[in-house]
């Protein structure tokens, strides 16, 4: 068995993947007691820790008198060739995503996004090569910029019924920020649609499920691809382990 742990703005998520790549327990927690106890049943062979904070060597010391544990960066070796002007200051999360989407599809070129805290687009080619993406706002941190960066707007919640045609200052907030990012994630397919014929789109994060059935193009949707990614990546170094 395998322990993959993603640490990210938001959550701390796990997952134990068998060697089939299927995952047979996952959790959120907060402390590593806790993740200790989710994962005692099984026999963990290796741990890899994925984290945008400052927690990951602590993290991996106290991991490793339990199991062999790797903390990740873009050092690692990786089943995908990165392409990208500063690979030192891609963030692990875009990593593992790259490669689990290009894992799942690997003869195609494969736009993965993730609508989290950000919305993340990465695009990786059938060959392998991860040629960079971009980043912008997510869902949530637009409603909290309008409502924290005006002085009348409100703070509004996300729903997935939301009318393109506003007609209150809610209903036009929720076709804006919904409704923006709809059109921006069917753009980025077609522009990306125009150079790589053969492309495949992949949908994850915590607010794929509001979106995905608004998007026009086709995409695959993938909630646990940042931790297949990493399950991935620890397979290919589990020389190293």
């Amino acid at each position: 068995m395998f322990l993959v742990i993603d640490i990210g703005n938001t959550l701390r998520k796990a997952a134990v993947f068998d060697e089939d790549g299927l995952v047979v327990a996952q959790c959120h927690w907060e402390c590593v007691d806790d993740l200790l106890h989710v994962v005692a049943p099984y026999e963990i062979q290796a741990c890899i820790v994925s984290t945008v904070r400052e927690e990951g060597s602590q993290l991996v010391a106290a991991l490793n008198r339990y199991f062999q544990t790797l903390l990740f960066s873009a050092s690692l070796p990786l089943p995908i060739t990165l392409c990208y002007d500063t690979p030192r200051t891609l963030g692990t999360d875009r990593i593992a995503c790259a490669v689990g989407a290009h894992s799942l599809f690997p003869d195609r070129t494969v736009l993965a996004i993730q609508a989290g805290t950000c919305l993340v687009a990465d695009l990786v080619t059938a060959k392998g090569e991860y040629l960079g993406g971009s980043i912008a706002p997510g869902l949530h941190m637009r409603f909290t910029a309008l409502a924290e960066g005006t002085a009348r707007l409100p703070l509004v919640e996300p729903r997935p019924d939301a009318e393109v045609l506003g007609k209150s200052t809610e209903a036009s907030i929720l076709s804006g920020v919904i409704h923006g990012i709809h059109f921006e994630i069917d753009g980025m397919i077609e522009h990306y649609g125009e150079q790589f014929p053969d492309l495949q789109t992949v949908l994850t994060g915590g607010d794929a499920t509001l979106l995905k059935n608004s998007i026009k193009n086709p995409i695959f949707a993938a909630p646990n691809l940042v931790l297949f990614g990493l399950y991935r990546i620890l397979k290919f170094n589990a020389s190293d382990c």
